[in-house]
């Protein structure tokens, strides 16, 4: 029964080993295969010396005695907490940010630095605080994207000689201290009063300008009117006038001549055969003998030409001046709408309007030219 026993317990301790074996042997195989992905590297250090940097895949590494570090090459996004800073003019003010950063030499990254991603975090918030102590509070609030740049370039340093670059730096926000704010917002409120005031007191100044100037130009325009209108008036009665004289004068030539005829019956009756005729008489009775016995006048064969007034007759009467003068009042009195338009709008725009004569100087002007007119007729 003994060597049975003692051969049972042979296998026992041989079954035993041989899986002890084979639980180091595929404990071995997993610990020696190192997996990497795409987007990562790691660093092998083998009994905490380091190797070298795993590529992406299936990389063998001694079992038992290595450690790999994982490093994701991506960018990738670091929240900076909320930072209080004191500006230059002591305002106090808080500010929060967002920095971007990738990792670029990954064996930088593990030998150089501890926890890369607290390393830069930390070096944002102290850059962050610096950069808005050294601006107005103004500036803080304004010049946003000079924040960014500034807080990048304080980066760019140190994060180089860890390996990592730092891609882009945002501020998302830079509140001021709640007294601030609300003194900020008086400001604010007081400054539109100002300028609606002042846009309110612009707007009337220039209602009021536009209606003066307006009631200006009515009144430039309707004492245009007026002076055209008088100087019209002016020229027709001294028309009127002239056509009134001419008239008396036409009345008294054909009175001359019914007197005339008058005589000249009462001599026909009498018995002398020679009669003595004054020129004038019988040179206006040559001139209206048509009109004053309604029948022309033969003399060996010849018809004497009296339909129609001669030109000493039209000049004596006066026809041809009557109908210019008649003329004359048409002409003026054709108002040109379009003169006027243009007349107005050049009073507008502060131009001279077209001279307009006096009407005592257009008067006086007529009245020298009948004159002369006279004065030639006789």
């Amino acid at each position: 029964m003994v060597p049975t026993v003692i051969i049972l317990q042979a296998g026992t301790a041989g079954l035993v080993i041989g899986a002890l074996v084979l639980v180091v042997v595929l404990a071995a195989l997993l610990s020696a295969i190192e997996i990497v992905n795409a987007y990562e590297k790691r660093a092998l250090t083998v009994f905490g010396e380091y190797r070298k940097l795993l590529e992406p895949g299936i990389n063998l590494v001694p079992p038992f005695v290595s450690k790999t570090y994982r490093f994701d090459m991506r960018t990738q996004t670091l929240d900076v907490p909320r930072q209080e800073a004191i500006t230059r003019d002591n305002s106090p003010v808080t500010a929060d940010a967002v920095v971007y950063i990738k990792v670029m030499d990954a064996k930088k990254a593990f030998l150089e630095v501890d926890d890369y991603k607290r390393a830069v975090s930390n070096l944002a918030q102290t850059t962050l605080r610096a950069v808005l102590g050294d601006m107005e509070l103004d500036d803080t609030l304004n010049k946003r994207q000079e924040i960014n740049a500034k807080i990048r370039r304080e980066l760019d340093e140190p994060t180089d000689e860890w390996g990592i670059r730092v891609e882009s730096v945002e501020v998302r926000e830079v509140n001021p201290s709640k007294d601030v704010q609300q003194a900020m917002e008086q400001q604010t409120s007081a400054e539109r009063k100002r300028r609606a005031m002042i846009l309110e007191a612009q707007g009337e100044r220039r209602s009021a300008v536009e209606k003066a100037e307006g009631d200006k130009q009515s009144q430039i325009i309707r004492a245009q009117g007026e002076k055209q209108s008088q100087i019209l008036e002016a020229q027709g009665d001294s028309i009127s006038t002239v056509l009134r004289a001419r008239s008396a004068e036409s009345m008294g030539e054909r009175a001359v001549i019914d007197k005339g005829m008058e005589t000249l019956s009462e001599i026909g009756q009498s018995e002398s055969t020679t009669f003595v005729l004054p020129q004038e008489l019988s040179s206006m009775v040559g001139r209206y003998g048509k009109h004053l016995t309604g029948s022309d006048v033969k003399e060996d064969g010849t018809e004497l030409e009296s339909l129609e007034f001669d030109e000493e007759t039209r000049e004596l009467i006066g026809l041809d001046d009557i109908a210019e003068i008649i003329g004359e009042i048409d002409q003026e009195a054709e108002m040109d709408l379009e003169e006027m338009e243009q007349q107005a709008q050049a009073i507008k725009e502060g131009k001279d309007p077209a001279n307009i004569s006096d009407p005592d100087e257009v008067i006086e002007e007529m009245d020298q030219e009948f004159q002369s007119d006279g004065g030639e007729s006789n």
